[in-house]
């Protein structure tokens, strides 16, 4: 998939069929779309493309306003995002900076400059409801009518339903926000992941649980750290998750998502929320530098508990194991339960 900022680069296709959306997640909703979208390419000879913005529309309006509780909770990095459009065989992204010439531009300016001038729209797909321009003034009737006057065909998806609710961005963020990771998998179609370069943090979890004379934590905590992107993610807290891009089998662990609050201000990471996991079972040859840089894959599978603020490295050690054992029995139980469903099957 080739991946523009803007679309006044050489490289991006004459012509297209085009959907526009902040594809927050790039649930299952979106897929049913996109894969609509790539039919439509295919059969009109065009490329498919993907017109997204970044920041979220919404997270422009709360800082204009000052509003931060304005801003929605971002359930995907931008990495993510482009990862998975590019999974469900979008061939071209446009990433369109928001800004106040953006806001403030009108529907039917947004029209011609962007979708039949820059993009060269053949076919445009929207949700069922979908507005754009100044003052979200811009609606599907007044694409319709532009589409019969500039020549290109303007469709609608309704809203796709999963077991009767509809799946949306909004109905993830709840799923997520409510620790229930089982609702967020039947939304998204997969385990909820957040992937980026491993980077380095105040490595203290090298030292934690380092003093007990024997046991699993011996050798500390090593933690593998990515920063997620946005100030507010759609989860948080304590989870047994797997990790992806390590080894060449998954790598079973506890990871924090949040602001990490039982750290001081000196965190060199301080301030920004990060994803810090916890391998069980480390892989031998990385050593302890080796995972630096690198691009991993986290799959957040089950809740332990919010985030705590321990009072001292004792209790915050103390705090960590358990959840290393939490994790541990959450992984034998499930492993459990998927011995017995293939015996069910078989019989």
């Amino acid at each position: 998939m080739k991946i523009f900022c803007g679309f006044h680069h050489p490289d991006v296709a004459p012509a297209c069929a085009l959907t526009i959306g902040n594809f927050d997640g790039v649930h299952r909703g979106h897929q049913a779309m996109l894969a609509l979208l790539n039919s439509e390419a295919q059969h009109r000879g065009v490329q498919s493309c993907v017109l997204t913005f970044e920041p979220h529309p919404r997270d422009y309006f709360a800082g204009v306003h000052k509003r931060p509780d304005l801003a929605p909770a971002r359930i995907g990095t931008l990495r993510d995002k482009l990862s998975e459009l590019a999974r469900c065989g979008v061939q071209q992204t446009i990433v369109l900076p928001f800004n106040e010439k953006l806001a403030r531009q009108a529907p039917q300016a947004f029209i011609d400059d962007v979708v039949v001038g820059g993009l060269g729209a053949r076919y445009l797909l929207v949700g069922d409801d979908f507005r754009f321009g100044a003052q979200r003034a811009g609606d599907y009737a007044m694409l319709d009518t532009a589409g019969r006057e500039r020549g290109f065909e303007v469709a609608r998806m309704n809203s796709y339903e999963v077991h009767g609710l509809r799946v949306s961005s909004s109905a993830v963020r709840d799923a997520l926000g409510a620790g229930d990771m089982e609702e967020a998998t039947r939304l998204l179609g997969r385990p909820y992941a957040i992937s980026g370069h491993v980077v380095h943090g105040r490595k203290l979890g090298r030292s934690l649980g380092r003093s007990a004379a024997s046991g699993p934590h011996q050798d500390g905590f090593r933690t593998l750290n990515l920063r997620f992107a946005h100030w507010k993610p759609a989860a948080s807290g304590i989870f047994a998750v797997l990790v992806h891009g390590l080894d060449a089998e998954p790598l079973p662990g506890v990871a924090n998502l949040g602001v990490r609050p039982s750290l001081d201000p000196s965190d060199v990471n301080g301030g920004r929320v990060l994803l810090e996991t916890h391998c069980l079972q480390w892989p031998a040859h990385l050593g302890a530098e080796g995972a630096y840089g690198k691009i991993v894959r986290v799959e957040l599978l089950h809740k332990l508990h919010d985030e705590l603020k321990y009072d001292s490295l004792g209790a915050l050690t103390t705090g960590i194991a358990k959840d290393c054992d939490d994790a541990r029995a959450y992984f034998a139980s499930s492993h459990a339960e998927t011995r017995r469903q293939t015996t069910r099957d078989r019989i």
